[in-house]
């Protein structure tokens, strides 16, 4: 931040970690992201089947990883009687598999933590994102791809990388990390 000479690199890590974190408790796939200065970009798609298809004590343990309830410890990982209280509960479990595949909850759960934390560093309260988050839905592989591509090329068109490659806390970076590794590997 030019004004304040502060540095906020690590809010954009910790969105990406943050992001990384909540794909594997929920039913998303995170196709593609870029984490800005003072935005970030992500194309997911939500995968109900992939919750559906999960053991009851999976369910309960993700969900609870998440929300652990009275006397659970957030960042810990759920206590066994928890976990079997939760799956003798058929009704509250079906809504947690549920939301377990919701994106809007995805989304609380990505930016709340960070907005909290962001404003305890700045030491204010109030909105720390500018709005709600918006969503918009892709129909088929071309509208995914090209927003793809829009995502992977953010941080090259604001002139904060001279490739994909090269720009930071993105997909794309890792993507080619991945098949850089690949190749050394054969």
């Amino acid at each position: 931040d030019a004004p304040s000479g502060r540095d906020f690199e690590h809010r954009r890590e910790r969105i990406r970690d943050r992001l990384r974190g909540l794909a594997s408790l929920y039913g998303v796939e995170v196709y593609s992201y870029a984490g800005m200065p003072n935005h970030f970009h992500v194309v997911l798609r939500t995968d109900p089947g992939r919750i559906g298809g999960l053991a009851d004590v999976e369910v309960a343990r993700r969900w609870l990883s998440l929300f652990p309830g009275p006397g659970g410890k957030r960042g810990h990982p759920p206590e066994d009687l928890a976990i079997e209280n939760l799956c003798l509960d058929a009704q509250k479990l079906a809504l947690c598999r549920e939301r377990l595949a919701d994106v809007s909850l995805f989304m609380r759960c990505l930016n709340e933590p960070i907005a909290r934390r962001a404003n305890r560093e700045d030491e204010c309260t109030g909105r720390f994102w500018e709005g709600r988050f918006k969503c918009q839905k892709l129909d088929d592989e071309g509208a995914i791809l090209a927003c793809m591509a829009y995502v992977d090329l953010n941080p090259v068109r604001a002139a904060m990388a001279t490739t994909p490659e090269s720009s930071d806390f993105t997909s794309v970076q890792d993507r080619a990390a991945a098949c850089q590794a690949r190749r050394q590997l054969a």
